[in-house]
């Protein structure tokens, strides 16, 4: 089968698209999961355009192998990891930014474009795509499949609500289009957001059509210390209700704070009496037109967070609040570095995040390890690193987590997506009736089932 799928591949694509044997480097076949094992394919194929992704999948469906889309490999879920014998079909040739309308605020980019190119091309039009999940090295691709967040999303929302259209090839190798340069439609069934967050199993897509947004230039950041996690969580509501619009609203508790200090070699001029007091922070960045209406904006949201008991409120100068929040950005390096057995990215009601921070403790007490976190407070969305090197007690552990989040109206997975590395979870903890329509709907995509299979689900 080796032989006759990578001849065959080189007859559709050619055999400068194709890499086999040694060729294949081990990046291939890993992400930045700490715990999905790594898989080398079989091939990996660079397609140039849709219609050489289309053949490749062609070749798949009728030989039965399976496919794996590639972006980056920035993803912390494992869902870019192949199967063993498949195809690793790779978008690094198709990175380029087709257009920018400026008028209709859009842009339209291949999978393979990085969001730091894609920053960099909207800025010099004052517009923004505003989706930052973390590294500006990830790819519309992927961010794409795994609908990816970030810190923003407190104000402009997650990639499915910055995703207008895509062109995507199915399981069965036909090239659709769904939506298109609007931002209303009740023609049919919504296609599009079927795709956004799929994780390539229902769907490679090639070309997704973004919305874009002015790039507001004046930006301010406020740090709140608080003696605790609820009374950080209590004020956020009446901050989003206030009008101001926060761009981020991050929670960030007090061992990890000191950490991502230390890392990153940075002080912030917190006397050491209310540092001492402190268990959790709150990070407020603000954006604005212009620096009176900021300033407004800034002194508002001050008095709020004094008045709900933060220790003092500090407006950071702006080189030493865009070091903090790269250091935020940073995180999951740190906790990597520091020999974390896992990243969690749960998401439950805003409401809920005092009863849900306080409960896991709890149950990380009750079983002897150890999590820290910080994350979206804005959104509920709280990522936990979790020190429990045992497989079995950390399996348990995550169990008990996800399924006492669920209970809340959570979700396992905020932004991150299930990946490989939580499928488990999912599949024993999510509703069966659900999981077998996402099954018949896979089918109806992906026929033969080649699409990433054994991400998000099982097929049976």
């Amino acid at each position: 089968m080796g032989e006759e799928l990578a001849r065959r591949l080189i007859d559709a694509v050619g055999a400068e698209a194709v890499r086999v044997d040694d060729a294949i480097g081990p990046e291939y076949g890993a992400d930045e999961s700490l715990r999905a094992v790594a898989e080398v394919p079989a091939v990996v194929v660079l397609p140039a355009d849709t219609a050489q992704v289309a053949a490749v999948v062609g070749v798949a469906a009728e030989l039965g192998v399976p496919v794996t889309a590639r972006g980056a490999g920035t993803g912390l879920s494992g869902a870019c990891i192949p199967c063993a014998g498949g195809i690793v079909v790779s978008f690094e040739r198709m990175a380029g930014i087709v257009e920018i309308d400026d008028a209709g605020h859009v842009a339209v980019v291949q999978p393979g474009v990085t969001l730091a190119d894609l920053d960099a091309a909207t800025a010099a039009h004052g517009l923004v795509y505003p989706v930052f999940p973390g590294t500006l090295a990830a790819s519309l691709g992927g961010n794409v499949a795994t609908n990816a967040g970030g810190m923003r999303a407190v104000k402009y929302g997650v990639t499915r609500h910055q995703v207008l259209g895509v062109e995507a090839v199915t399981g069965t190798g036909e090239v659709i289009r769904t939506g298109g340069r609007f931002v209303k439609s009740t023609t049919g069934y919504d296609l599009t957001q079927l795709l956004i967050g799929s994780e390539g199993t229902l769907g490679l897509v090639t070309e997704a059509t973004l919305r874009l947004h002015p790039r507001l230039t004046h930006t301010a950041s406020i740090l709140a210390p608080f003696a605790a996690v609820d009374d950080v969580a209590a004020v956020i509501p009446r901050v989003v209700a206030s009008g101001v619009q926060p761009m981020i609203l991050e929670y960030i508790d007090r061992s990890t704070m000191g950490g991502l200090l230390r890392m990153n070699d940075l002080t912030l001029g917190i006397p050491q009496d209310v540092a001492a007091k402190t268990e959790a922070y709150l990070v407020v960045v603000l954006e604005g037109r212009d620096e009176q209406r900021l300033e407004t904006d800034v002194a508002d949201v001050a008095t709020q967070l004094a008045d709900a008991g933060a220790h003092d409120v500090y407006v950071l100068p702006s080189g030493q609040g865009t070091d903090l929040l790269a250091a935020r950005e940073s995180a999951f390096w740190m906790v990597k570095a520091a020999g974390a057995d896992d990243v969690i990215d749960m998401v439950v009601p805003r409401e809920r995040i005092p009863e849900y921070l306080r409960r896991v403790q709890a149950i990380a007490g009750e079983r002897g390890s150890k999590v820290f976190g910080c994350g979206h407070a804005g959104d509920g969305n709280i990522h936990f690193s979790v020190y429990e090197p045992d497989d079995a007690a950390r399996s348990g552990l995550l169990r008990a987590i996800f399924e006492m989040g669920m209970a809340m109206g959570g979700a396992i997975s905020g932004e991150h997506g299930i990946g490989r590395a939580k499928k488990r979870y999912y599949q024993e903890l999510e509703d069966p009736a659900k999981l077998a329509l996402q099954r018949r709907i896979k089918a109806a995509f992906d026929p033969a089932g080649i699409l990433n299979p054994g991400c998000i689900f099982d097929l049976a």
